[in-house]
């Protein structure tokens, strides 16, 4: 762990980027309560449905185990949304994880529907374990993209999650776009391969092939205490 690296310096860096994000017109708010999560993103004009990492009426969502961060702009309209969940996996890695469903429904035999998959290709899956973190549902509403605030927003998001929970691995599915528009490389992630879900839930009408990208504990933590400094200065 970075000597440089503390409770403080992560806590002054959440404020800093909370502030930034105000300078720039996105007032932010944080919660666990995932069924108002669901009723707010469910109105957001061009945001797709959340997906069932996050609903409530899938997956197991109590609130020491999740948050979601929500900003509005000076007129009180969402312009921003984005979950985080942890999972505790210990006895198990998250290619397990996802090939079972579990990451998506709390019972994925009563819960996933007829012809529901999921198969994890990426190698280095089987590696992440422990207290493993995911990250998503990230949507920026068009008018605010192009400020820099993707790199602040989610870096408040990993900070938060550090603060709370210190996992050892945080990690996104994305689709193909988002490596080639080079999206991944705002958020932060250092890691990332393809086919790290192939999702097949007809009955949710989810039919994907997302990249897995990640960091690990280190890395986390090296990123917060550069950020951290940067964040703060005058």
């Amino acid at each position: 762990m970075p000597r440089n690296v503390t409770t403080l310096a992560v806590s002054k860096y959440i404020c800093a980027a909370d502030e930034l994000c105000r300078k720039s017109g996105l007032h932010i708010t944080m919660g666990d309560d995932f069924e108002e999560y669901v009723r707010i993103t469910s109105r957001l004009p061009g945001k797709s449905p959340t997906y069932p990492f996050f609903r409530p009426d899938c997956s197991d969502l109590p609130p020491r185990k999740v948050f979601w961060i929500v900003g509005r702009d000076r007129e009180g309209r969402v312009a921003h949304a984005q979950g985080m969940r942890l999972d505790d996996l210990s006895n198990t890695n998250l290619a397990e994880h996802l090939g079972s469903l579990r990451a998506f429904f709390s019972h994925p035999n009563l819960q996933a529907g007829l012809d529901s998959s999921c198969s994890c290709y990426a190698p280095n899956a089987r590696k992440i374990t422990g207290l493993v973190a995911y990250h998503g549902d990230m949507w920026l509403r068009e008018d605010f993209r192009g400020r820099g605030l993707l790199v602040i927003i989610s870096r408040l998001a990993f900070g938060l999650a550090w603060a709370r929970w210190s996992p050892d691995f945080i990690y996104g599915l994305v689709p193909g776009w988002g490596i080639e528009n080079g999206v991944v490389n705002r958020y932060g992630y250092l890691h990332r391969e393809p086919h790290g879900s192939v999702l097949r839930l007809p009955a949710q009408g989810i039919d994907d092939d997302d990249w897995l990208v990640w960091l690990t504990r280190d890395e986390l933590l090296r990123m917060l205490s550069h950020t951290s400094e940067i964040a703060v200065e005058p």
